[in-house]
């Protein structure tokens, strides 16, 4: 019996997106995401509305660890979407579709993203302690 031939593609175990692939998934699902943390906005707001015993309760969640988190990663959501936003604009205008170039405005959105959700963390906090 003859050995099986290899496949020609590469196997999905061995295959790796690239990273242009993943920031426009990752794109789509922070839109996604966003909804979620809009939605957390509104019902504080509607809460603040109420009244003081139902913004009482809902900022109890808030200001809970899981509350804290679900801000962080809405924090993070927001910015990477944004940034990453700005280059599908570029995109859009015809710029920056040169290999190097697009994996340059990758890594800048990722850092930019970064950057960006750790100082409004970092001014939010020291305004907190500062209060």
């Amino acid at each position: 019996m003859a050995p099986r031939p290899r496949p020609l593609s590469p196997h999905l175990q061995i295959y790796r997106l690239p990273l242009t692939v993943v920031l426009s998934i990752s794109h789509r699902i922070t839109g996604a995401f966003l909804v979620l943390g809009v939605l957390l906005l509104v019902a504080l707001l509607v809460a603040a509305a109420a009244g003081p015993q139902a913004y009482a309760a809902v900022h109890g969640h808030v200001a809970a660890w899981y509350g804290q988190l679900i801000l962080f990663l809405s924090t993070f959501v927001l910015f990477f979407h944004f940034c990453n936003g700005i280059r599908h604009l570029a995109w859009d205008a015809g710029y920056g579709y040169e290999y190097p170039t697009v994996n340059l405005t990758a890594y800048v959105a990722l850092g930019a993203t970064v950057v960006l959700t750790l100082l409004v963390w970092i001014v939010a906090i020291t305004a907190w302690w500062g209060s």
